[in-house]
């Protein structure tokens, strides 16, 4: 993984970081999801029936299961900033779910750096426009403004920011 300084960061505002591995996502990963979000939808847990019931022709992952694979996709692919001592996901100023990820299907996240902004002593708050990819499919699985924090020992803050 590319590693980069606090300093660098405001020149990358603009830029695609990168684009993530891509992840499957199989009805073992949805079961799960569905027992730790107590959310067990047939769409989601019930091949058989979604097959005959649902217009997708098979089950399809939450799209909450979809947005939290951010994390992962988010981890191996955007530079890591050497100063950073804690990473925190501050939230979502949108999020549009564009089409259903079926069972079976690989995913992959692509970011944007849209803004960062340095705020107290020790924080880099940075949003990102992301989208999640579905193999061979021309529609995302969803797009979404996302911010987080970068925390940072005061002392290592950029000279004039």
């Amino acid at each position: 993984m590319r590693e980069i300084s606090l300093a660098d960061v405001p020149g990358l505002v603009g830029q695609e970081l990168g684009v993530s591995d891509w992840i499957t996502v199989d009805q073992t990963m949805i079961n799960q999801f569905a027992d730790a979000t107590l959310d067990h939808q047939f769409i989601h847990v019930d091949p058989e029936r979604a097959a005959a019931e649902s217009p997708f022709g098979g089950t399809i992952a939450h799209g909450f299961l979809t947005l939290s694979l951010l994390s992962a996709m988010n981890f191996g692919t955007v530079p890591k900033i050497r100063e950073q001592t804690m990473g925190i996901n501050y939230g979502f100023d949108r999020v549009r779910f564009m089409s259903p990820v079926k069972c079976g299907a690989r995913v992959r996240g692509h970011f944007t750096l849209s803004d960062c902004r340095f705020r107290g002593g020790g924080m880099l708050m940075t949003t990102y426009e992301v989208s999640i990819e579905i193999e061979n499919e021309k529609k995302p699985a969803l797009t979404a403004t996302w911010i987080t924090i970068v925390q940072f020992d005061p002392k290592d803050r950029p000279e004039g920011v």
